[in-house]
């Protein structure tokens, strides 16, 4: 296990970490978040498709199809989820 990975695991921050995640979050949360996030980098690379041409469009319209592919991967996990009731 690397040093980073142990630091992480003893619940230290590393001071060169811009971004987190905060530990309280659960799966749906953070499941629908990813699929936002999803969303809005297939949005992008759709968009940026009409703009380039030759083999530049066709990497961004492979990009656009992986994210997709991925999007749908999370949405059905996030269809699976259960959600826990509220007392």
């Amino acid at each position: 296990m690397s040093s980073q990975a142990e630091s992480r695991q003893a619940g230290d921050s590393p001071s060169d970490q811009i971004f987190t995640v905060l530990p309280s979050l659960n799966s749906e949360t953070l499941l629908a978040n990813a699929s936002q996030d999803l969303a809005s980098v297939q949005a992008l690379a759709g968009h940026l498709a009409f703009d380039v041409d030759g083999p530049q469009r066709d990497a961004v319209l492979g990009i656009h199809r992986m994210v997709e592919g991925i999007q749908l991967m999370v949405d059905r996990v996030l269809d699976l989820v259960e959600v826990p009731e509220q007392k």
